[in-house]
């Protein structure tokens, strides 16, 4: 086994990556160590780069990550979500973060909000933790976090987003009530919306309308199981009608708001049946605020819902359903896969442009 691990560092927007070797560490009760085989790059990860989110610095970026067990602590063994006792050599990926499962918000269900959250790809570089994010060669997982099996049927760049998109939606319609035998709106095509399409369709959904600005966007969307597709105009009167055409005049059971524009959000609350649910995972950046109508809000019985993240369940249920239903979907294509740990400025580059939904980077090693 290797003893130092190579790692791309990012320090502050505008200023280029450095490439330091770190010491592996030694790890304590409970922690692994996760020799990386493929990060894929996240929008949040894009944010940060461009300075338009803030993190702790000096940080190595990246939380979309699948590995394979190098090392395991001495003290204490440590099994997988399913209770099955982890061995040097398993394919893995983890929650985007550790929680102490004995805090206030761990106790009520949140554990995403824990008090004592350890979060990957957003940590600063401290000397005793300095490898917690996916642009590296190895990853030192902490104490608490949920460590899930991945079988070899399924491809690195299928399963990488598992940890971030795909768990996200999961929880995103589990917040819901579910979605079977439902009409489901999904506000944006980019990757988390494509994917609610495709979970929704499997998920015995009888409508899954997609909207959004790019026509593109949405012909990929008819790929992902989207029975309606409704390019998004400047005028919301068309897109009320539109989807007023589809339920009946009634609105959608369920719809799922993903741009994180305000404009978005306050048509999605129009768009959504009397008594129908709307969950906002979108907006994960500041906004101007939105104009609600109370009123509204009480006559229609609307419940309206915010979910961050996801639970360890959230992400159980997303492989489970990448295992079993992801080859319908084209989930590979929307990964560009042409980039190496040295090579991270230059996917971060790309992933800028905006043509990949995802660009992996993987390490040489």
């Amino acid at each position: 086994m290797a003893k130092t691990s190579l790692a791309a560092v990012f320090h502050e927007a505008g200023q280029p990556l450095t490439f330091p070797q770190y010491e592996l560490p030694t790890l304590g009760p409970g922690e692994v160590l996760v020799r990386i085989t493929c990060s894929t790059l996240c929008g949040s990860d894009v944010h940060t780069f461009l300075g338009h989110r803030s993190t702790p610095v000096p940080t190595v970026l990246g939380h979309e990550i699948m590995g394979v067990v190098e090392g395991l602590s001495t003290e204490q063994a440590v099994s997988d979500y399913e209770g099955r006792p982890l061995q040097v050599g398993d394919r893995i990926t983890w929650s985007i973060a550790a929680s102490c499962d004995d805090c206030f918000f761990c106790d009520n269900e949140v554990p995403q909000k824990c008090e004592h959250l350890f979060k990957y790809g957003h940590e600063k570089i401290v000397p005793e933790h300095p490898l917690s994010g996916g642009l590296a060669d190895y990853c030192h997982l902490a104490a608490g976090t949920a460590i899930f099996s991945v079988p070899d049927s399924l491809p690195d760049v299928v399963a990488c987003p598992a940890n971030c998109a795909t768990a996200t939606v999961a929880g995103a319609i589990r917040v819901g009530g579910g979605c079977e035998g439902k009409s489901v709106l999904i506000q944006g095509a980019g990757m988390l919306g494509l994917t609610v399409t495709a979970m929704a369709q499997s998920r015995g959904a009888h409508e899954v309308i997609v909207c959004d600005v790019d026509a593109e966007r949405l012909r990929r969307a008819s790929q992902f199981g989207a029975t309606q597709t409704l390019l998004v105009s400047e005028d919301e009167q068309e897109l009320i009608a539109s989807v007023g055409d589809l339920t009946e005049g009634r609105g959608v059971d369920l719809a799922v708001e993903l741009s994180g524009a305000t404009s978005a959000v306050q048509t999605g609350v129009k768009l959504t049946r009397i008594g129908g649910r709307y969950v906002l995972i979108g907006s994960t950046f500041p906004t101007p605020p939105v104009d609600l109508d109370p009123e509204s809000v009480v006559r229609r019985c609307l419940t309206i819902v915010g979910n961050h993240n996801y639970r360890p369940e959230d992400l159980a249920a997303a492989i489970a359903f990448l295992v079993e239903h992801g080859g319908r979907f084209p989930f590979a294509d929307l990964v560009n896969d042409g980039f190496s740990l040295p090579d991270s400025e230059a996917a971060f580059a790309r992933a800028v442009k905006g043509q990949d939904l995802r660009v992996a980077v993987r390490p040489e090693t």
